[in-house]
């Protein structure tokens, strides 16, 4: 049997994916979690073959979570299951040492044949996606430019952000200047949209 553990904050999806998952005659969920920060106890303590973790949960984000179930339980391939197909997620997910990145829409066929092949060590990606990904190009933001930009997007003040994140008021600026000649944007409420929309955050 292939264990499985399932993160995905929708209690609904969760549940639905548990069942049809459990439809199958080699896949066993043996694990559901609902946010980010209950992944790697619930892993360490089940020991999935598989874990499916959606991106954006409460606790973290699926892509972190996956870097450090890679580094714990090093054994358990990540597949990332998520409603947002962002090019920029993608990249991401892959440096974090997931084995497949697949959006929510498709057939449950299609799941359950991915789980069985990444297990296998293949990558399984949504070919769509993938085309996107190249298309688009990787993140042209250094991590500091794209921490200061995340914390930017909610309108919080230059001495918000610098308060927040321990730097100076005019080491924010630089960084928010520079992310936005980076992206080529106006201002950094577009600069934040842009990085947003390509999975850049």
């Amino acid at each position: 049997m292939i264990r499985v553990l399932l993160a995905e904050d929708q209690g609904m999806m969760r549940g639905a994916l548990a069942l049809l998952l459990g439809l199958e005659d080699d896949i066993e969920v043996v694990a559901q979690v609902p946010s980010a920060d209950a992944v790697v106890a619930a892993a360490l303590d089940a020991r999935p073959d598989v874990a499916l973790l959606d991106i954006e949960m409460p606790g973290g984000n699926g892509l972190d979570t996956a870097a450090e179930l890679r580094e714990k339980l090093p054994g358990c391939r990540v597949l990332i299951l998520t409603t947002f197909g962002r090019p920029g997620y993608l990249r991401r997910a892959m440096e974090a040492g997931a084995y497949g990145f697949l959006v929510k829409d498709g057939p449950v066929e299609e799941l359950a044949s991915a789980i069985r092949r990444v297990l296998k060590g293949e990558r399984v990606i949504d070919p769509a996606l993938a085309a996107a990904a190249l298309s688009t190009g990787s993140s042209p933001l250094t991590d500091r430019e794209r921490d200061v930009l995340a914390a930017a997007s909610d309108g919080s003040t230059i001495a918000d952000i610098a308060a927040r994140l321990h730097l100076s008021e005019s080491t924010v600026r630089n960084y928010l200047s520079s992310a936005i000649g980076k992206t080529g944007t106006r201002n950094r409420i577009e600069a934040a949209r842009l990085a947003r929309h390509n999975g850049w955050l």
